[in-house]
């Protein structure tokens, strides 16, 4: 169940925030700070949770470290929610077959 994890880790509006600026792609943690209304150790704790969740993965580039989005772990999140597509696909359907063939009575 990790979706589940994905969707509790994204639940907090600033670290969604902190998950959004990586879509870009990779940054360094003052980047990701840069503007929003929390201090850097508070980016950096959001970040770690991020990565323990497996949404971010982090590399050293000298003394800085650089986090993205590891793509791999929205994979499962995408996956159940295109469930729902398939199953709301599945009873349009139906329900298609279900009124035509009922036309095609009267």
């Amino acid at each position: 169940m990790a979706y589940g994890t994905a969707l509790a880790v994204l639940a907090d509006p600033t670290r969604r925030e902190v998950f959004e600026r990586l879509r870009a792609g990779p940054r360094p943690v003052n980047a990701v700070a840069a503007g929003l209304p929390v201090s850097r150790p508070a980016v950096s704790q959001h970040l770690k949770v991020l990565k323990e969740a497996g949404l971010v993965e982090e590399r050293s580039e000298g003394v800085r470290r650089i986090y993205s989005v590891r793509r791999e772990g929205l994979r499962e999140l995408r996956d159940w929610l295109d469930s729902f597509w398939g199953d709301a696909l599945e009873a349009f359907r139906l329900e298609a077959e279900k009124s035509y063939k009922s036309k095609g009575r009267k």
